[in-house]
């Protein structure tokens, strides 16, 4: 599963509609999602932290990889 892969990453998938599911995924995992993404119109299991999550990649418009960049408390404010 992908707690074993690497590095966690945050990425959001955003569906046809307006909905947006967030996943916490490996690097691997979500280069899988995004291969997934860029050839087919099926159904894919991603496997995230929390557990197997089924997407419709019919319905995908986009996929967002959070930045690597951390920022904690206030921006200067």
């Amino acid at each position: 599963m992908a707690r074993d892969a690497g590095e966690v990453r945050r990425v959001e998938v955003g569906f046809s509609g307006g909905q947006v599911i967030s996943m916490r995924l490996s690097e691997k995992a979500y280069e899988e999602l995004r291969k997934a993404a860029q050839n087919g119109r099926a159904w894919y299991d991603a496997e995230t932290t929390d557990g197997v999550v089924a997407v419709n990649l019919a319905q995908v418009v986009f996929v967002k990889l959070e930045s690597s960049e951390h920022r904690v408390g206030f921006s200067g404010l």
